[in-house]
């Protein structure tokens, strides 16, 4: 059966991460929005669907009669049924562990050029966005950088994978994120990254693969904008 993932069309956004999930497996899957009239039909379905199951926002994915939402929890669903998920049952709360803390990371990410609010242009908000940036790459880029290169390393299985002795979704989206990151703080992850090798290790082993090495060069793969979550403004960053 075909996966339906509903996101907005033209940024790679949170959506990215069920993405490249999805094209590592070879699943089957319909990028809805970005089809004729699709955007439409999603916010339809958010707007009318009248019931517990409607999604707050998308990405969300639908799967038969099945509507599952938030990323975590749409690759906790996944990872399972595209074989991306440890075997055993208590790793895969480990993992979904390590996506939640992806997620917050994420979310942090967007509150340096949205601190205040999400209903406010960036314009309406630099000072503030400044000084979220500033704090964000002081402080919570090296922990959160440090936080992943240590639980690569104290995988018992080695450090090629972040949970259990294959490729997981979590390590999909660690590469999501640094390519993120690379983007909107190119000057930051310079001088951070020589401190996460396993980390930087594992975002090239996954860019290597054959199936995301294809999707990557392919129109499928959608290019970082400041519509984005990962944005790049040059004034929020000054080279260290």
């Amino acid at each position: 059966m075909t996966f339906k993932l509903y996101y907005w069309d033209g940024i790679p956004g949170r959506g990215e991460f069920v993405r490249l999930a999805l094209e590592e497996a070879g699943a089957d899957y319909v990028d809805v929005a970005r089809q004729p009239g699709g955007t439409g039909a999603m916010l339809k379905l958010m707007k009318d669907a009248g019931d517990a199951t409607a999604p707050f926002a998308p990405p969300f994915l639908i799967d038969g009669e099945r509507v599952v939402s938030h990323v975590a929890n749409i690759l906790f669903y996944l990872g399972p049924r595209l074989e991306l998920a440890p075997e055993e049952e208590g790793l895969r709360y480990v993992a979904n562990g390590l996506q939640l803390t992806i997620t917050d990371c994420v979310a942090e990410v967007h509150d340096t050029h949205h601190p205040i609010g999400v209903s406010l242009y960036y314009e309406e908000q630099k000072p503030e966005a400044s000084k979220r940036t500033t704090n964000f790459l002081s402080e919570r880029l090296p922990k959160y950088l440090g936080y992943f290169e240590r639980v690569l390393k104290q995988n018992p299985k080695g450090p090629a994978q972040s949970v259990g002795g294959q490729l997981s979704y979590v390590d999909l989206s660690l590469f999501q994120l640094v390519e993120g990151l690379r983007y909107a703080f190119p000057h930051a992850m310079r001088a951070n990254e020589e401190n996460a090798p396993a980390l930087i290790a594992l975002h090239d082993a996954v860019a290597a693969r054959p199936r995301i090495r294809r999707y990557l060069s392919s129109d499928r793969r959608l290019s970082f904008n400041e519509s984005c979550i990962f944005r790049h403004y040059p004034e929020l960053e000054r080279p260290s």
